[in-house]
């Protein structure tokens, strides 16, 4: 079952990682054509949009860092393998995303305050471009399996391509209208957005790195199907986490009516695991229920 599993995750992450390399290629390619465009077109919004690219640029070779990390056989050092690493890629992510923010704030409120003059034409060509780019690696990058690592790289993106729309109608604006602080109102706008959604990612990376169980799993739950299960008289420490992203663990311990009948409690309780809770990698250890009684009665009353 195992072999199976760890096989099909580094599948998914090599294909991950080929992917971001060529998403990585793609955006830094344009973000240099769009710097010196927008530094010669006086557009806050499109230099802006070009840094985030090279930030993009930079997030994605990350990424797929971490992809080709987590597909490390594990160690005697790392029993565990890699996998981690794409909790880390995610957390530098976003982390480097607030940064961004705060940099295109306090930027924008400059810019309102000292309005500068920006070339509408050549603005709204070269956001087109970017554009249609970030439309493409956000194609690319939304085919097949997610994990937290290409989420992270796909919020990203999606920042980016925000830029792009946000400089692509800020040129349009300025091209009919000369009305300039079209520019840096919508360049904070797309901060505010890309700052929430940066919180959350940073919440899920730093839960991850912290070993708390998956959002998407209720302890309490696994627990009371695991005793429910025949020949189960109780749970306890029960822990489950993610070693990678998608890879949850479990460990707990069970007492069970008979210790002959390990084997089967055993294959009842992984495949309940397996088929209810996506959970392929579970550690349990059986004790027997007069253990468990001899303990309690020996234990002082608290009441």
């Amino acid at each position: 079952m195992h072999p199976h599993h760890e096989h099909s995750y580094h599948s998914h992450a090599g294909t991950a990682g080929r992917k971001l390399w060529l998403a990585t290629g793609l955006t830094l390619a344009y973000a240099g054509v769009e710097a010196g465009v927008g530094w010669w077109a006086g557009s806050l919004a499109l230099v802006a949009d070009a840094g985030h690219m090279v930030n993009d640029a930079a997030a994605l070779a990350l990424a797929a860092a971490a992809a080709w990390l987590a597909r490390l056989p594990a160690s005697s050092r790392h029993s565990y393998g890699f996998g981690r690493a794409e909790f880390l890629a995610a957390l530098i992510n976003s982390l480097a995303l607030l940064i961004l923010v705060a940099w295109l704030a306090v930027s924008a409120v400059q810019r309102l305050r000292d309005p500068q003059p920006v070339l509408g034409e050549a603005v709204s060509m070269a956001a087109a471009i970017g554009l249609a780019i970030n439309i493409l690696v956000a194609w690319l990058l939304s085919r097949g399996e997610r994990s937290l690592n290409t989420r992270a790289a796909l919020l990203h993106v999606f920042g980016d391509l925000l830029g792009s729309v946000a400089a692509l109608l800020s040129g349009i604006v300025i091209a009919f209208t000369d009305w300039t602080p079209i520019d840096p109102l919508l360049s904070l706008g797309i901060g505010a957005l890309v700052f929430i959604s940066s919180l959350r990612l940073l919440r899920q990376a730093l839960h991850g790195l912290m070993e708390g169980a998956p959002f998407t799993l209720t302890p309490e739950e696994v627990g009371q199907a695991l005793a429910k299960a025949p020949g189960v008289v109780s749970v306890h420490d029960l822990h489950i986490w993610n070693v990678a992203p998608e890879q949850v663990m479990l460990s707990a311990h069970l007492v069970v009516h008979d210790l002959r009948q390990w084997e089967t409690v055993l294959d009842t309780c992984r495949i309940l695991l397996t088929e209810r809770f996506a959970i392929e990698h579970a550690t349990l250890q059986p004790e027997p229920e007069i253990r468990t009684i001899r303990w309690m009665k020996a234990s002082p009353d608290r009441r």
